[in-house]
């Protein structure tokens, strides 16, 4: 049996849900995906699987976001306000976005992007542990690619939601990964020295060395990279894309991603190549808002915006 829920939720303004959604619109239908004006993904509340689809009904300026939950459960009130606590969370929608281009408004370039992209929001994972394996499957190869192969340790391992005859997925649990050997998780296409590092974080998980979710609160970022770059696998880059992607730690700023310096390089530098300690020079124009920046410019160039 399929139980429906239809909720409502009203972001921050301003707000363009399609402009920050666009992003998972190659994104697997199964797992997550923007097709049609819906966002769909499969979240666990409370230990139940249900598929969320987001719908806007309000504009930019007055943002109004409608909430379709299907699950094999029935929901109680606590699950309604845990899913309404996730879905603002993966799209950081209590950001005001006013504070960041205000903060930026002496910055040319930047203010133009802004301008441009007026309502973008940075998207963030459901749980850390999300956001850290895809940064470690991320190192070194194309975002395709990692994307590609995210998918799949999703589908092999991931917990698995039946809706109207139709197979959906979530992101697999640190538990669930746990249970697996170095060798499975490598056949999904990663190198054996991957798998052993995301095998780790979920061992680590599992005996309570780590506790990614603690990390959130931290008011140190120095004190999240430091914690991170302890453990087998994760360098600076690795940490700071976990802060930016799944903390919302909107001061993060992986300066050592290639792409990153390239594209800071395009809109600032005439193209010429960047050192890291540029990049962190150029972002300091964008005071605690440099990781947003940083996504902001990603997505200009994505996008063909000049400045």
């Amino acid at each position: 049996m399929t139980f429906t829920e239809t909720l409502a939720i009203q972001p921050v303004g301003p707000f363009d849900f399609d402009l920050t959604a666009q992003i998972f619109q190659r994104g697997d239908e199964k797992i997550r995906t923007f097709q049609g004006g819906v966002f769909t993904q499969v979240i666990n509340v409370n230990n139940k699987l249900a598929l969320v689809s987001l719908t806007s009904t309000g504009t930019v300026s007055q943002p109004q976001i409608a909430v379709e939950v299907k699950s094999n459960h029935p929901f109680t009130s606590l699950d309604k306000c845990s899913v309404l606590e996730m879905v603002s969370y993966v799209f950081n929608l209590n950001l005001n976005l006013c504070n960041f281009y205000q903060a930026i408004k002496n910055d040319a370039t930047m203010k133009r992007i802004t301008q441009q992209l007026y309502g973008l929001r940075n998207p963030t994972t459901p749980k850390v542990f999300e956001s850290l394996v895809d940064s470690i499957i991320e190192q070194q190869i194309s975002i395709l690619v990692a994307i590609v192969l995210e998918e799949k340790l999703t589908k092999k391992f991931g917990e698995r939601l039946e809706l109207d005859g139709q197979n959906y997925f979530a992101f697999p649990t640190p538990h669930s990964l746990a249970r697996r050997s170095v060798e499975e998780i490598q056949n999904i296409g990663l190198s054996r020295r991957k798998a052993e590092y995301v095998l780790g974080v979920a061992n680590e998980i599992v005996s309570g060395k780590l506790n990614l979710e603690v990390m959130r609160n931290y008011s140190s970022a120095e004190k999240i990279i430091s914690e991170l770059d302890a453990i087998r696998g994760i360098g600076a880059w690795t940490a700071e894309l976990t802060m930016l992607r799944g903390m919302q730690r909107l001061e993060a700023f992986p300066a050592d991603d290639l792409g990153l310096r390239r594209v800071i390089s395009k809109y600032y530098c005439d193209r010429k190549p960047i050192k890291s300690a540029e990049a962190r020079n150029i972002a300091e124009a964008w005071g605690r808002w440099k990781g947003l920046a940083a996504f902001y410019l990603i997505v200009a160039e994505v996008k063909d915006i000049t400045a």
